[in-house]
């Protein structure tokens, strides 16, 4: 039976996935999405007025002005369908039943690619650990949770994103790269062999991430048979102080929130000062 109060064919995580998710720093859940929701974020997406000006440009003007990617941090331009992600009782069950009760909502972004778009290497997004602020060390054994969305999908080496199961157990250090890391290095640390893995989802997809585990993207290709490929992220942080990119919450979002909605989005956003404040 479809749950009409979900925008996803289930509604929460099996033992087997938070089993998954704690080895490999990863779930991923293809074709996930209702045809309603997909469908209706992937409009949403297109009907967005800096996405819209974006796909008009043509091939030629992409390549001149390289610009093969439109971007947005945070998101805060959305609408029925995206709205309903930040709390939709899968990603609730996810994020209680992976890291507990104590979270708050941190940021979004929004990300269209078109045909030519570069690469990502591998890299991690657990920004307490790029930082020696005494605040970030204290934060760094948190949880910071990555929700990649892939309303049209992608096919491996098209934008496709690329995972280093059981990375998000190796300890911050600036020994730790993912030359060595997928040379066998670390392989003892992380109690598994650390090897690329490559991920085709199709539409409707989503990802949930341990932002500590190695991630990369591959290029767009010229030739792609796909002209754009749409992202949408939503990051979640275990409660504590800001991350790098925790966002101002938008004075309307507040207004509308339910009293559950409102705790997540009640915490200090980022400010250039915030570390050091007393």
């Amino acid at each position: 039976m479809v749950n009409h109060d979900s925008l996803f064919r289930i509604l929460g995580p099996s033992a087997e996935d938070i089993a998954a998710f704690h080895r490999q720093g990863y779930i991923a859940y293809p074709d996930v999405f209702t045809d309603e929701a997909r469908t209706g974020l992937i409009d949403e997406v297109l009907a967005y007025e800096p996405v819209r000006d974006f796909l008009s440009m043509s091939d030629e003007r992409h390549r001149r002005n390289d610009s093969h990617n439109c971007f947005t941090r945070p998101w805060n331009a959305r609408k029925y369908w995206s709205h309903r992600l930040i709390d939709d009782p899968l990603v609730t069950n996810l994020l209680t039943s992976t890291i507990g009760p104590e979270y708050h909502f941190c940021h979004s972004a929004l990300n269209v690619s078109v045909r030519g778009s570069g690469p990502i290497g591998f890299h991690q997004d657990h920004h307490h650990w790029f930082h020696e602020n005494p605040v970030n060390i204290e934060e760094r054994e948190k949880y910071y949770i990555q929700i990649l969305y892939y309303p049209n999908g992608f096919t491996s080496g098209d934008k496709s994103l690329s995972v280093i199961p059981g990375s998000h157990r190796i300890s911050p250090d600036k020994d730790v790269t993912p030359d060595r890391m997928l040379a066998g290095d670390f392989d003892d640390q992380a109690d598994c062999e650390l090897r690329e893995q490559t991920l085709e989802m199709p539409p409707g997809s989503m990802v949930y991430i341990n932002a500590r585990m190695f991630h990369a993207v591959a290029p767009k290709p010229l030739n792609s048979p796909q002209p754009y490929r749409i992202f949408a992220i939503d990051i979640f942080k275990e409660t504590g102080p800001p991350h790098r990119y925790t966002q101002e919450i938008p004075s309307e979002w507040m207004e509308r929130a339910n009293p559950e909605r409102r705790k997540l989005f009640q915490r200090q956003p980022y400010t250039e000062t915030c570390w050091t404040e007393e």
